[in-house]
């Protein structure tokens, strides 16, 4: 473990998912570090980790620095994080079986989270959503396409302002925020998860899938999406008083939503 993880903030759960392992536009890097400095009770990996699908049907891209996210993980388990993994739609054959270069952790389809003051969170990966949310056809293909061809240039962009000493910024995360069908995408997204919970009686969801990092309470419920670590480079951390905290990948407070106690004194 990194001795700079004895100067962060001890979390009671911190949630990562869609690392994309394996993948050329994973951030591996900068997760890598990150995890080096983290110091938590329970780590929740929220799906699409290692992405199976991409080293099954494009050419797999596995670098030094992937394997150092997996060491890293050793290192949390070793130091007593408990690890439970969600897997989801690019690494949905962990479902079955967990694989036997990842540490010992718990593999289960979905979880319920319960924060110190007491909300009950479902943790899902969110590909069954889809559903919901997509409309299939030459379209959506189109569109899975088009993604992939702004992940690459996100990926070139941000190298070069590496050299330069600039600090990360996600180009594709911009153009989907220009783009009306993209915000309407993850609107429907935002309300699969929230209508799920509500019929099964929790106070919120965590989740993936979509690449986009949000922690927001509407309507009572908590929405809180870790993000994503090829594109917004986030994940989400529960404090010891129940509060939420949005990270990005230098473990700087994004967003926070407090706990519930502490909301109704207030």
């Amino acid at each position: 473990m990194s001795t700079l993880a004895n100067l962060a903030p001890h979390r009671r759960a911190v949630f990562v998912s869609d690392v994309h392992l394996g993948s050329r536009h994973c951030h591996a890097t900068e997760l890598a570090r990150f995890l080096g400095t983290l110091r938590c009770e329970r780590l929740y990996l929220v799906g699409d980790i290692i992405d199976l699908w991409w080293m099954a049907h494009r050419r797999a891209n596995w670098r030094q620095s992937h394997s150092e996210v997996i060491l890293a993980l050793h290192a949390l388990r070793r130091a007593g994080t408990e690890i439970i993994y969600i897997p989801g739609n690019h690494d949905a054959s962990l479902r079955q079986v967990c694989g036997l270069m990842l540490p010992a952790m718990q593999v289960r389809r979905r979880a319920i989270h319960t924060t110190a003051d007491g909300r009950r969170l479902l943790v899902a990966h969110g590909d069954d959503y889809d559903g919901v949310t997509h409309f299939g056809g030459l379209q959506e293909r189109f569109g899975d396409w088009l993604y992939y061809r702004i992940l690459t240039g996100n990926h070139l962009l941000n190298a070069v302002r590496r050299r330069l000493g600039m600090r990360y910024w996600s180009l594709s995360e911009f153009l989907k925020r220009q783009s009306c069908a993209a915000e309407r995408y993850i609107e429907r997204f935002v309300q699969a998860g929230l209508d799920d919970v509500r019929r099964r009686g929790l106070d919120g969801i965590i989740c993936g899938h979509i690449h986009r990092a949000a922690l927001i309470e509407r309507d009572g419920l908590v929405y809180a999406n870790d993000g994503d670590w090829v594109e917004s480079l986030t994940a989400l951390a529960e404090d010891h008083d129940g509060a939420m905290r949005l990270l990005d990948h230098n473990g700087r407070t994004l967003v926070e939503l407090p706990g519930a106690r502490l909301s109704q004194a207030a």
